[in-house]
């Protein structure tokens, strides 16, 4: 029989943690995205081109066996306006925060009773942990997903408007004659 090995293609942005190397105390961590993950991003975000993109995290130990990033992503890209098509430059400054535990963790696995499993979302709390397998966490992905989120989805030029919906006006010469009306002196001509 033969193997097959799943090959995972590299992210565009991409930065490996050992989660071995991680100690109580926070360290900083600096990323920025070079030239060539600019360009992957912005074919992966659909946009433009991506100008900057960069980001200053604390990696520091959760709990026993998880990992915290916390820091700032600042993003500058280009996106083209949803209205007339020309480029908007858009700026994203956003704190990030994200816990990631392994993947057989008592902290990943669901509070309930047997089969029936109850989740409370708090919408405003932080997120539920990620699940990591291995012994690397790639940082720079969680960084490109929290500026993705955080893209405009309808960017427009600032005063640009969308023109109002123009309706068909009926006292229009070239109006087609209504089918009906053959039918409006029916009763008085018996």
């Amino acid at each position: 029989m033969i193997e097959k090995t799943e090959r995972r293609a590299r992210p565009p942005f991409s930065y490996g943690v050992k989660v071995g190397h991680i100690s109580a105390n926070p360290v900083t961590v600096h990323l920025k995205a070079d030239e060539r993950e600019r360009a992957a991003l912005a074919e992966l975000w659909k946009v433009v081109s991506v100008e900057e993109l960069s980001a200053e995290m604390q990696v520091a130990r959760w709990k026993k066996d998880g990992v915290r990033l916390k820091g700032q992503v600042k993003a500058r890209l280009t996106q083209a306006c949803v209205v007339t098509l020309e480029p908007v430059e858009s700026v994203i400054e956003e704190p990030f925060e994200q816990i990631f535990v392994p993947e057989g963790s008592k902290l990943a696995r669901l509070m309930g009773n047997g089969d029936s499993s109850e989740m409370v979302l708090d919408p405003d709390g932080p997120d539920l942990p990620e699940m990591f397998e291995g012994d690397t966490i790639d940082a720079g992905v969680t960084v490109a997903e929290f500026v993705a989120l955080a893209i405009d989805p309808y960017p427009r030029k600032p005063g640009v408007e969308f023109a109002d919906h123009i309706e068909a006006d009926d006292s229009k010469a070239d109006a087609k004659p209504n089918p009906f009306a053959v039918l409006k002196d029916w009763k008085s001509k018996e």
